[in-house]
């Protein structure tokens, strides 16, 4: 959702909206830079938390998946 929110403002998907035709007040409005900007900024941030939330999955190591030389033992050990 993060990176449709950075990209769509950008591109002609976002001139051909459904809220242009139905309240055309609403143009001048969304189609203004800075508004564009605070929509991709909010996927940046949308984006940043995601990964953030990731990360520590992601990085985390598993011990269990460690073999022990010489020894049957399947236990883990710290």
């Amino acid at each position: 959702m993060g990176l449709l929110l950075i990209v769509v403002p950008w591109s002609s998907f976002w001139e051909r909206n459904y809220f242009f035709d139905v309240v055309p007040a609403l143009r001048p409005v969304l189609t203004n830079f800075f508004v564009r900007g605070a929509v991709s900024g909010l996927g940046v941030v949308n984006l940043i938390a995601g990964l953030a939330d990731i990360a520590p999955l992601v990085l985390v190591r598993t011990r269990h998946d460690i073999a022990f030389a010489g020894e049957a033992d399947t236990q883990v050990r710290p």
